[in-house]
This record gives C-alpha cells, structure tokens and sequence, in this order.
C-alpha cells in the first residue's frame, strides 16, 4: 500500500526508534526532527475514538463535520426544490420515534459531546445513512418496516459507529495515500470491496455495544440479518462484496450481542456506559500512559504507529480479498457438480426440485435462488435453505415457495435458479 510499510517490521518497529531515541535524550536536533514527525503525523493521522491508537485520516474532525455536512444538506435542499417532505412535516409518528431512540443511541456514543440531527426521508426502501460529519439520514420505509425499536436502534447505532470510527474519511485517506505510493491493490474491487466489508464488521461490533448501553436488546442486530437470510439468502456469495454476507453478519452480530448483554439493562441507560466505552469485554482503549512527547520520540511513536495501523487494515483487507476469492470460488464448483434430476409442482405457489450432487467436499448446508422478472423490471427473488450433510452421489429435494409462482406455466424457463451459497463439512 505505501513504500514506506514494505520495511520489514522488526526494523522499522525496533532497531530504527531504539537507536533514534538513545539520540533523542542529548541532541536538539533530532528533538527538531521529532518534533516534525509530531506535526506530520498530527496531518495524515486522528486518534481513533475505539481503541485509542493512531489511524489513517487526512481531513481533521471540523473538515469532517464540514465536507459531510455538505453532502447531507444537498439533498435536503433537493428534497425541498421536488416537494418532498422531511422529518415531521412527512411522518410525525415515526420521525417521534426515530429522535426519541437516536438521542438514547447518540447519548453514550463517543460523539455524544457534538450535537447531531436525525433526518427522515421520504423513501421506501430499508436504508440509513452517515456521510461523516453530525446527521444521520433515515429513510422511512425502514422505519415502517421495524416495528420494534431495537432493530432500528441497531440501524441506528451501526451508523453513528461508522462515523466514530471515520470510516467515510478514512477510505478517503487510503485511496489517496495508495495512488500517491502507485499501489495496485486499492486498484481492485474485491479489495476496496473487502476493505469496506471489514469496516461494516468493524461498525456492527461498535454499535451493538452502544445498543447495549443504551438500553436496546443488544440481540436485535442478529434478528434483523436472521430474516434476511431466510428471505433472501446470502445473494453475493459469487462476488466481490462490501458488506457481510447475511448468513455470517447474523452468526457474528449473535456473538457479538451475546458478549454484551452483561451491559444491557433494558430501558434504561446503563450508568458506566462512559466507562465501559473504554474498557469492555470487545476492546481496551490503549492508554495515554507511555506515549512520549513531541521532541522526546513521541513523533517517531506516532507516525510509526499510524503506519502500523494502515499495514494492520491494508493486510486485514488483502486477508478478506483472499477469502471471498476462495469461497466464491468454491460456490462455483458446488454448482457445477449439480445435476437437476427432476421438479414437480406440488401447488400454485411451490417448486419442488430434485438435485443430485457430484462434487468431492461434502457439504455442511446449501441455499439455492431463483429469480423471476417482473413486469416493473425489478426481479423478485426466492430462496430455499438446506442443511447438509450432503455427500457425493447423494440426491435431495428443495422447494421453492412464493405467489410470484403462481401465474407461471413453466418455471424451468421462466426462473433463473442459482446457487445462493454452499458451505464444506469442516
């Protein structure tokens, strides 16, 4: 990613600073020299929020608040010049509810101390957003779609933690910093793509702490990806992806909400929740203690500790590429080995379909999608689960349910089937 993070490790994060710091006691000019380091670092770096240590940023917390702000009053002014409605004058009930669970959220968040505002939209569609300064953008058919406030309050705390961690600007300052050093992984969509996807993780494990401390079921976050993967399977397990898949966001917000639900009290905010940002069962912000001074080695620290967190994120990153690369890979040879054997309709509204299955790797479970075009253009999408074993030779039926069936004459030309997801024995 940077010239300067293909130095071996041990030289750079031992021999390099122990021989600077012995000069550093005695010699004012290398106090200078730190002292510059101090300053650089101050400009390409911000102290992350979480965990305490140095992370990549090139836009300070006010240039933030400033360049996201801008973003989100566009498209309020947008809405207003088409007529729109916004926040009460389109929803009172739920922009209500959208305040009342946002104020608790933001309240035991790392940015509690800005003032921030909550903003409906008027949109159907199940999406929330942050673009890194102090809104967070709702849209209504979300609300309408939760009707237990945890869930939204997962949504919630799942955005105000990407601005916490700087997520928006901090892809900024990658991309930046990796054209500057001519990197050619920052080039590539699986890439960019995972390095977004271990944000997301990153988002999910923050924000279900905050619900938890607010007062939120801290379980409601796996229910949420739980209904998505029965609804719609895993649907990217064949691309590059940014987010999670929904079967492994469920599994690991699940773990996630188990770890904290110590802090939850339901209802209620819990009264080490200032307290518990820094220390908890998910993290320990590092300490203030045994950082040096600007001139006394604190800019060599510095820098060098945002370099490591950016070797850190670029190598966690290249990991996730690797991974999706191997499983997509994967799902292609699960369904190449699979024959169609026979399909029935036993009502209307079901497909019952007959596979055999020829691979080598026996399978642990196994989704299959089909998808249906509609006449507005958008194809609806069904999807059936099954659990394995399922081992070479073996034959075994799957079923597809739904009303879009049933004005079908023949599904075999009129659904596209895929492979949703496949997963080995282990």
């Amino acid at each position: 990613m940077f010239s300067l993070l293909k130095i071996p490790f041990f030289r750079f994060g031992s021999i390099v600073p122990l021989a600077l710091l012995a000069l550093l006691g005695g010699c004012s000019v290398m106090q200078d020299v730190d002292r510059g380091l101090y300053q650089l670092a101050d400009q390409v770096s911000e102290t992350d929020r979480v965990t305490g240590e140095r992370s990549l940023s090139l836009a300070s917390r006010s240039e933030q608040i400033a360049t996201g702000n801008r973003v989100v009053e566009q498209l309020l002014a947008a809405e207003k010049e088409a007529g729109r409605p916004v926040d009460l004058a389109l929803d009172r009930v739920q922009y209500q509810r959208l305040i009342r669970i946002f104020d608790r959220v933001h309240s035991v968040s790392h940015l509690r101390n800005e003032r921030w505002n909550a903003v409906l939209i008027d949109r159907d569609s199940f999406n929330a957003f942050t673009t890194g300064g102090t809104y967070i953008v709702v849209h209504l058919g979300l609300m309408q779609q939760l009707s237990d406030d945890s869930e939204v309050a997962a949504v919630v705390a799942h955005e105000i933690a990407h601005t916490v961690a700087n997520h928006v600007f901090e892809a900024q300052s990658l991309t930046q910093a990796a054209t500057l050093a001519n990197s050619g992984s920052v080039k590539r969509d699986g890439y960019r793509a995972a390095f977004t996807h271990e944000n997301e993780r990153e988002a999910d494990r923050v924000g279900i702490l905050y619900m938890a401390l607010a007062g939120y079921d801290p379980m409601a976050a796996s229910r949420i990806w739980q209904r998505q993967y029965q609804a719609e399977g895993n649907r990217r397990a064949l691309f590059a992806h940014s987010h999670p898949v929904n079967s492994e966001r469920e599994a690991e917000t699940r773990a996630v909400g188990e770890k904290v639900t110590a802090y939850y009290q339901q209802g209620r905010i819990n009264p080490e929740a200032a307290a518990l940002l820094a220390n908890n069962v998910l993290w320990q912000k590092r300490s203030s203690e045994g950082v040096a001074a600007a001139g006394e080695g604190g800019g060599l620290q510095a820098l060098g500790s945002t370099l490591l967190g950016a070797l850190v994120q670029h190598e966690q990153a290249k990991t996730e590429e690797r991974r999706q690369q191997q499983h997509a890979a994967f799902v292609r040879y699960v369904q190449a080995q699979l024959n169609l054997v026979s399909d029935e309709r036993p009502a209307s509204d079901r497909w019952r379909l007959r596979f055999e299955y020829m691979g080598e790797v026996e399978l642990a479970s196994l989704s299959l999608g089909g998808q249906v075009k509609q006449t507005d253009g958008a194809p609806a999408t069904l999807v059936a689960h099954i659990k394995g074993p399922i081992r070479r030779g073996q034959s075994f039926v799957i079923e597809l349910r739904g009303d879009i069936l049933k004005p079908l004459d023949n599904p075999r030309q009129q659904v596209q089937l895929y492979l949703d997801d496949a997963l080995p024995v282990q």
